[in-house]
């Protein structure tokens, strides 16, 4: 075994040596086998989708501008993509992990992907982006640390803990995904999952006993950096900690304005930062609660996460009835005003050492509108859809950027309406034409009767007005055009909408989607398409050299090897399946 380490260990050294040919950024290597384990996290034995055997999946903790090598081997029974929601990919959608950019991985194959976290901090998390399958888990939390030479806006905490909350079913993706295909809706979740766990038996009614629950043991009088992710499917969740403050510090790779919360409404696919400090008494544990927000109390009950925070001088167990969360369950105006309430930091340095707020983002001229605006499922050609302005986006069997690099014609068409059509809705691969280094104005109208989470790929836009009702060209009078915050995800109430601001200097093919995963599974989502029209250009990283082919590239496809790979990629897969062969 010591032999096998010192081998790993040089195998390790030269894989590094080679990739300092790339760049002079660290490289951060990570392992990650996708597979089904059973599990029990409300009570009930299910197969769910583990990484490296874990549920939820190990955390990746990086640094900014480090290269990620990640090997994901796909021990599934159907294919995968690994998308990093969050995560930038400059100059470089190849690495995205969606349809609209990526060939997926097949059952037992194995694709490396490598990315840089360029000039980003925050907290981010991953999932699988096909099939459905993040509801049956597959995701874990993603760390990008401040370098050290640049300060963060708060003194070092004690300890940084992350914490992936979400709704949970317990049928697995393939069953509910069955039931979409069939016309129906999904219904009300099981529960909620605090870390992958169930509830703690706060209620003998509620929660059956022999529920594993999570529990955050902490130290008294330390502050603890708390970053949450919403990961579930499409339910709005209230978080609270009971008798501590929430101090919010960063949403999503921007520093915020410092500002106490007593609880915060988490939307899906959303992260946050929180600053806690452990200053009660400790005369017992404390709940840390997630619930579903927007609906019916009393019916809802039992969709209520609740784990435990634990001093380590603790007096005893939590007990008695749960904190109580904000008791507007039919008007949202307070979660609304709540969501305006969060500020970006101007004078804080992001991931570089100059203020967030030197870029001027309220004095950009916008070259593209874009209003888009969703509704209730409809039925088209028999079946039901969603849809975006109209239009039900249908995932190509060539991904869009590999029939752009192979001048594949037909693929999509580069047509999404600027406004919502006013015909009957249609199926169509519609993508919207960005222009390179343009400021595009995108109008997010929900006309449905449950909130809408959008995210887009690639880039950080800046959330500047929200209100309820019809979007016109009057409400950019309330806009706020100075400390809006910058973020990757933003919800939408019903019946209102979200305006959002992007720069669009990211060259790629980009994902706009809602986070609600039933409602992009049917069809809400499209691409943004950003073109460098200057001839030689290196604005976007070249294809990489192990891209899959699929669609009507397929016969380009080559059995699996690993001399296709990159020089980096091809040590790194060496060194792996030696440590696999070692511990076999």
């Amino acid at each position: 075994m010591a032999g096998f380490c010192s081998f790993s260990l040089l195998a390790l050294n030269v894989c590094l040596l080679l990739g300092s040919s790339f760049a002079d950024d660290p490289y951060a290597s990570f392992e990650f086998v996708v597979s089904y384990i059973t599990a029990s996290p409300l009570g009930v034995p299910q197969q769910v989708i583990a990484v490296n055997k874990k549920f939820p999946g190990p955390t990746i903790n990086i640094t900014t501008n480090n290269n990620v090598v990640v090997n994901v081997r796909n021990k599934l029974d159907e294919n995968l993509l690994m998308h990093w929601s969050g995560i930038q990919q400059r100059r470089s959608s190849w690495q995205d992990g969606l349809l609209g950019t990526n060939c997926p991985i097949p059952p037992k194959w194995n694709w490396t992907y490598q990315f840089q976290v360029k000039d980003q901090v925050g907290s981010f998390y991953y999932f699988p982006s096909l099939n459905f399958q993040k509801a049956s888990g597959g995701f874990g939390s993603i760390i990008v640390n401040n370098r050290a030479i640049i300060p963060i806006p708060f003194d070092t905490p004690y300890g940084d803990i992350t914490i992936v909350i979400g709704d949970w079913y317990i049928q697995n993706h393939t069953a509910l995904r069955k039931t979409l295909n069939a016309g129906k809706d999904l219904g009300m979740p099981d529960g909620v999952l605090i870390n992958g766990k169930g509830p703690y038996r706060y209620n003998d009614t509620l929660v059956p006993a022999g529920i594993d629950y999570e529990t955050l043991s902490v130290e008294p009088g330390k502050t603890y950096r708390l970053r949450v992710s919403n990961v579930g499917i499409s339910t709005s969740l209230n978080f609270r900690i009971q008798n501590h403050n929430l101090l919010l510090a960063e949403s999503e790779g921007s520093y915020t304005v410092q500002q106490n919360y007593t609880s915060l409404d988490i939307h899906v696919g959303q992260s946050y930062s929180f600053l806690v400090t452990m200053d009660q008494n400790a005369s017992s544990d404390y709940y840390i609660v997630a619930s579903a927000r927007f609906v019916n109390e009393t019916i809802w009950q039992r969709v209520t996460g609740v784990g435990i925070l634990h001093y380590s001088n603790s007096k005893g167990k939590a007990s008695g009835p749960l904190p109580a969360g904000p008791q507007d369950q039919f008007d949202k105006t307070y979660s609304m005003n709540q969501a305006r309430s969060i500020r970006w930091n101007v004078t804080a340095s992001g991931a570089r050492p100059n203020p967030q707020g030197s870029f001027r983002y309220g004095s950009i001229n916008v070259t593209d509108v874009y209003v888009l605006k969703n509704k209730p499922p409809v039925t088209i050609d028999g079946k039901r859809r969603t849809t975006l302005s109209g239009i039900s986006f249908v995932n190509p069997a060539t991904p869009i950027r590999l029939a752009d690099e192979y001048k594949v014609k037909g693929v999509y068409k580069l047509d999404f309406p600027t406004k919502p059509i006013t015909g009957p809705p249609r199926m169509e691969t519609s993508v919207i034409n960005g222009t390179y280094r343009g400021f595009m104005e995108v109008i997010l109208q929900n006309n449905d009767t449950k909130v809408q989470t959008y995210h887009m790929s690639g880039y950080a836009f800046f959330v500047v007005g929200m209100d309820y009702g019809e979007w016109t060209e009057n409400s950019r009078g309330t806009y706020n055009k100075w400390d809006g915050i910058a973020r990757s995800t933003a919800q939408v109430y019903p019946g209102a909408w979200t305006a959002i601001l992007i720069s669009m200097d990211n060259v790629g093919v980009w994902n706009l989607r809602t986070e609600n995963l039933d409602s992009w599974y049917l069809g809400q989502e499209t691409y943004v398409r950003v073109v460098n029209p200057e001839p030689n250009n290196k604005t976007e990283f070249p294809i990489p050299d192990n891209a899959l082919f699929c669609g009507a590239l397929s016969n380009k496809q080559k059995p699996q090897d690993i001399s296709s790979a990159s020089s980096m990629q091809r040590c790194f897969i060496l060194m792996i399946s030696a440590l696999f062969s070692a511990f076999a």
